[in-house]
């Protein structure tokens, strides 16, 4: 067994090799199912140049947003950029380059650099600036443009349960991006709230295979709500 167990037990060690100038693809959605512990790792390393591929970019104070205070992050490829202000501001100051992507096409490029997939076809964004420089071909009449795969060196991933083997298990809506992302890394770091032994798991209720998961540390998180509302 100890040749397959993927559980680490620092931080340190589970961000061990991120370097200058490596795609960082993370999961979450807002502040939803996000590596918190993961990304204060890169903040404490201070690892700079790095393009980052996630649905958004946190907040100004948690998440993704911390790592724009030291300019640690030269691009980001999102689909939303509203809740952080910071993030607004340094694309409007052209400190940092963000590529725009619709949101669902953000996900395939994630599922299909998984899958091995170069690229794909999709009618979302024809005749839209996301449309400029790209292939654009007919089928059954209708235009498509041609989006490439992403992959990267990190993936970081939150999950609610993981085996010692690397099988994940996610919770309700907190599994957003993370399934996709978890196969486009060279590298896939999850974060887990429940690790447990191998075969408590029923293969059923497994969403991700341990095949794609690297190393897996137990976090302890924050679970910040993004925006609360309440009825009067």
């Amino acid at each position: 067994m100890a040749g397959f167990d993927k559980v680490v037990t620092s931080y340190a060690e589970a961000m061990e090799g991120i370097k200058d100038g490596d795609t960082i693809i993370a999961g979450g959605f807002g502040l939803c199912g996000i590596p918190e512990g993961l990304i204060n790792e890169i903040k404490r390393k201070q690892t700079k140049e790095l393009t980052v591929v996630s649905n958004n970019c946190g907040v100004d104070d948690f998440g993704l947003g911390i790592l724009l205070h030291d300019r640690q992050i030269k691009k980001i490829v999102a689909s939303y950029v509203g809740e952080n202000a910071l993030f607004e501001q340094q694309l409007l100051d052209g400190i940092i380059d963000v590529e725009l992507t619709p949101q669902g096409t953000l996900a395939e490029k994630m599922r299909a650099g998984g899958a091995g997939i170069p690229g794909f076809y999709t009618a979302t964004g024809y005749g839209t600036p996301v449309a400029e420089g790209k292939e654009v071909k007919e089928f059954n009449g209708r235009p498509y443009i041609l989006e490439e795969s992403i992959t990267g060196e990190f993936a970081i991933i939150k999950a609610w349960k993981a085996d010692r083997y690397g099988n994940l298990v996610f919770r309700h809506t907190a599994m957003n991006f993370n399934p996709m992302a978890a196969t486009a890394g060279k590298m896939t770091v999850v974060e887990v709230e429940e690790i447990v032994e191998p075969g408590e798991l029923q293969p059923s209720e497994i969403h991700t295979p341990g095949i794609y998961v690297n190393r897996v540390i137990k976090g302890n998180f924050e679970k910040r709500i993004e925006r609360v509302t309440t009825s009067k």
